[in-house]
């Protein structure tokens, strides 16, 4: 019942940008937290940024002072605005979302399709 839909990577070159946007539907009472993960190809899934529903931002130290991420709660939308780009940027970036269905119900850890993002010249 809950979907969360990445859009906007694709192909760039070193030093360009993107901006990538997740966008969640569905019935639910509260997105707490959103954020982006990324996965490049025989590595682990790690944090790239999390924004929560007050603003609280927190930078993996490898997006610091290059990406931006912001958030539309009315939207119920994420952002993710990636400037210099650099080739180890490439991978598959995950939307994430904890969300509670209910006011008594526990956070729920909601994961989007992915998006590619590849940096090449």
């Amino acid at each position: 019942q809950v979907q969360l839909v990445e859009s906007g990577g694709g192909l760039v070159q070193p030093g360009g940008s993107l901006r990538l946007s997740c966008a969640a539907s569905g019935s639910f009472f509260s997105i707490n937290v959103m954020g982006w993960y990324r996965q490049a190809p025989g590595k682990e899934r790690e944090l790239v940024a999390t924004i929560t529903r007050g603003g609280t931002i927190n930078y993996a130290n490898s997006a610091k002072g290059r990406f931006t991420i912001s958030r539309d709660n009315a939207k119920n939308t994420v952002y993710l605005q990636m400037n210099s780009l650099k080739p180890d940027d490439t991978a598959v970036y995950y939307c994430n979302a904890r969300i509670q269905r209910d006011y008594y119900t526990r956070e729920t850890n909601y994961w989007g399709q992915g998006t590619q993002v590849t940096v090449s010249s």
